[in-house]
């Protein structure tokens, strides 16, 4: 009996497209299953390998590899894959294997791998480095990609990329069926699932599953604050709104902001914290099951938590979930939404709670947006190098590999469909003997020919070395928290420790602690009765808006600013829109508006292009540099995701200068980028992560990791030689191209200006920062060091309002 029989002793009746990936995968295809999140995706996937198994094909060996992005839901997947495998009493293992797994269960599987592995992407990475991954993959049936779309475009897919080519190469005959909900371009993302060449079934399904975007709003709109990424002026609201009966998943956008609301709802309603949890990914992996269970078995009734409960099966009970925030995404908010009632046919729903005022706009657009069925694009990346070059020596580790095969097969991987036979050569000239500049330091030959013309591993240190620097996910330097007498609570990075004096409080996995001492890299604490004086701030904590939500706020404010009737959110935003259409007028599409005033802190030039914090970094410092040859001038810089400032002393003549010639031109772009914002220094920053995933420098081995000034140290020293003695280094030009795309959005900052040119500028004349203006000036004065109060200084600018 295959799931079919099982679904029936359940009482369930298969949907169409359940039915439909079963029979493909009998007949040999491979594909994707896009259909809404909450629709059976996971049974549809899993359905086809267990009739394998069920009929006795397969056993005894790995037969099913089920990979997710994110660990924290590995052992919810194997959960309801064992079901019914349990239920049918079949002698098949149902394991998973990540970060979390246990050193028993972890020996176990190196003796003989279990018929059905959930595992992660760098995990699988890990598993290839087995010198007998020939061996244990090569009865391989199936291979299952939970959330695809959370992968797609970023280093992690290309990794992953390249593992399924070397599994394929190894298992040829296993199929590949890709999962989503939230795609733009699904047969693309089919085709990047299954491998270059290879026929790829789409199957979906006409199901719709209701996205009801809800929201907290303030009782009196004009007292919502004008900027702010915490929120609390809405806690009253939010406590008001949440219900302890209710399984409720309470989402924020960084594990900064999860933290201090875990602490807010704490200190406001105590008797919840019985039954509160708190979720986030640096958290220590004990405590997260402890809250995924308790979820599951209704003894945690709220969990604040990030993105590391995004994605993942059925979390059962959860009834409610909320957003603290905008969602900064379309698609994020998708997900969000469908962990709550994650059943098929039921709608879901999720309450967005803003910030601050103009983050009511963004909810609204959301909404309208998913109504349209609109949805960010997703696609393979360009060859990433330092993913290729940490890929080639996995493959020389597990077994070795034949160069010219070697070729073929990462060519099958989408993000290397292009890539060139110089680009090639290049990754192993550097892997096999240091490259131009490193052919006298023997720690960098890693990879040695033998006669059999295949490359191996050049030593068993390198091949440790390898197997302990596995992954794309490059943070940094995390140290250890632990409370005496109660052992692990997580990791903090570095810096954030080394800014605290021994006694300081902070609040960290919903405790107050208080650092006792810092001693072999681990931050020793002690329970506090106090409030903490910090919450740890972690790299790369704000979420920019995606291309698609910033389009979707421009053509809601443009729909009000036409008196059109529309949501609650923007009656809500009333007040706030309506003075700054009597200041000035609202952004919208077509001329961008741009404002100027003077104040006592010199002249503004406020600019709302709407194209996210950071093509808006790259506008402003480029505009300064323009405008400052023709001026010279000193700016001072602020952006967000809607706009940016520049302001300098006494007066300047922006409007002029703005209209004498075109500071938006794209001639000369990319070197006015590179004097505007010191290319070269971004470059050695983000090299250090480059070199971190292609192995040019190690973090250190567990217990003894190196610090963050160790690791930027090594990292610059290769950087300067590369730029001195190899100037074409490709991974220069690598890091190059990555700071332009991800530190500015250069293709999106590049859009902006073509639009700036051809729209033009609206230019306004106000007396004082807008409405939309003045979170950035909020943003450059809480930056800036001064004795006066921020909010003294704030009112002192806007003076008495129209």
């Amino acid at each position: 009996m295959g799931l079919a029989g099982w679904f029936a002793d359940q009482g369930w009746t298969p949907f169409g497209f359940q039915a439909a990936t079963w029979a493909a995968y009998a007949a040999g295809e491979s594909g994707l299953v896009h259909v809404p999140t909450g629709a059976g995706k996971t049974y549809a996937a899993f359905g086809g390998p267990f009739a394998d198994l069920a009929a006795g094909r397969g056993r005894g060996g790995l037969h099913t590899l089920y990979l997710t992005p994110l660990r924290a839901v590995a052992r919810d997947i194997e959960e309801a894959l064992t079901r019914p495998v349990q239920a049918l009493g079949l002698p098949i293992r149902v394991e998973s294997r990540t970060g979390d797994t246990s050193g028993s269960v972890r020996a176990k599987q190196r003796a003989r791998l279990p018929e059905v592995l959930v595992t992660t992407p760098e995990s699988l990475a890990l598993q290839l480095t087995d010198p007998r991954a020939a061996e244990r993959f090569s009865g391989l049936a199936c291979l299952i990609l939970d959330e695809w779309h959370a992968l797609l475009g970023q280093k992690r897919g290309a990794l992953l990329e390249l593992a399924l080519a070397r599994v394929r190469a190894l298992a040829p005959a296993a199929r590949t069926w890709a999962l989503s909900a939230t795609l733009r371009d699904p047969p693309g993302a089919a085709q990047a699932a299954v491998g270059v060449g290879r026929p790829a079934r789409l199957i979906s399904a006409p199901l719709t599953r209701e996205v009801r975007v809800l929201s907290v709003r303030p009782e009196r709109p004009e007292e919502m604050p004008w900027a702010g990424r915490m929120g609390f002026s809405m806690l009253p609201r939010v406590l008001a709104a949440l219900d302890p009966a209710q399984t409720t998943l309470l989402f924020t956008n960084t594990r900064n902001q999860a933290e201090s609301w875990f602490q807010a709802i704490a200190r406001a309603r105590p008797d919840w914290v019985p039954r509160m949890g708190l979720h986030h990914s640096t958290i220590d992996a004990e405590e997260r099951t402890r809250i995924e269970k308790g979820l599951g078995d209704g003894s945690v009734t709220l969990a604040v938590c990030t993105g590391s409960l995004d994605l993942g099966v059925d979390f059962g009970p959860v009834q409610r979930v909320f957003n603290i925030g905008s969602p900064k995404g379309i698609a994020r908010l998708i997900q969000r939404a469908g962990r709550a009632a994650h059943q098929p046919g039921q709608p879901c729903e999720v309450v967005c709670v803003p910030t601050h005022a103009l983050e009511l706009v963004e909810i609204a657009a959301a909404r309208d947006a998913i109504e349209r069925g609109d949805v960010e694009p997703t696609g393979p990346l360009d060859a990433p190098l330092d993913v290729l070059v940490q890929h080639l020596v996995s493959c020389a580790v597990g077994g070795g590999f034949e160069p010219a095969a070697q070729l073929e097969e990462v060519r099958t991987a989408a993000s290397f469909a292009g890539l060139t036979d110089t680009q090639y050569g290049w990754a192993l000239a550097l892997l096999e003997h240091g490259g131009a500049t490193l052919k006298a330091y023997p720690e960098y030959h890693r990879i040695t020919r033998g006669e059999d013309g295949r490359y191996h591993i050049s030593s068993e240190r390198m091949a440790k070395l390898q197997r302990l620097s596995i992954g794309t996910i490059v943070e940094d330097t995390a140290m250890s928290v632990v409370m005496r007498g109660a052992g692990r609570l997580g990791s903090v990075e570095e810096r954030f420790i080394a800014g605290l004096r021994p006694g300081e409080t902070f609040a960290f996995g919903g405790q107050v602690v208080a650092l006792a001492e810092v001693r072999d890299f681990t931050a020793f604490v002690k329970k506090s009765s106090r409030r903490p004086s910090r919450v740890p701030a972690w790299g790369g904590g704000r979420l920019p808006i995606s291309a698609c939500l910033a389009e979707a706020s421009l053509d809601m404010l443009d729909r009000f600013d036409r008196g059109e009737a529309g949501p609650p959110e923007m009656e809500a935003a009333r007040p706030i829109l309506e003075m700054q259409a009597r200041m000035s007028r609202l952004p919208g599409p077509g001329p961008v508006l741009a404002e100027l005033c003077s104040t006592e802190d010199g002249s503004h030039l406020f600019v709302y292009p709407f194209a996210g914090r950071a093509a808006h970094e790259g506008m402003a410092a480029l505009l300064a540099l323009r405008l400052g040859r023709r001026r010279p001038a000193s700016f001072a810089l602020s952006m967000n995701d809607h706009g940016f400032e520049l302001v300098c002393e006494g007066s300047y003549p922006y409007a002029a200068l703005l209209a004498e010639a075109d500071p938006f031109d794209d001639a000369g772009l990319l070197d006015d980028v590179q004097a505007a914002v010191n290319l070269g220094e971004m470059a050695r920053r983000r090299f250090r992560d480059t070199a971190r995933i292609a192995g040019l420098v190690f973090s250190g081995f567990p217990g003894k990791i190196k610090t963050l000034r160790q690791i930027q140290t090594s990292s610059s020293l290769l950087f300067d030689v590369f730029r001195r003695y190899d100037p074409d280094n490709l991974l220069l030009y690598q890091v190059r191209r990555e700071v332009l795309a991800e530190s500015f959005e250069f293709s999106r900052l590049r859009a902006t200006l073509a639009r700036c040119r051809a729209d033009g500028l609206d230019v306004r004349t106000v007396a004082r920062p807008t409405p939309f203006g003045m979170p950035l000036v909020i943003d450059r004065l809480g930056s800036s060091l001064s004795t006066e109060s921020l909010e003294d200084r704030v009112a002192r600018l806007l003076g008495d309002q129209p």
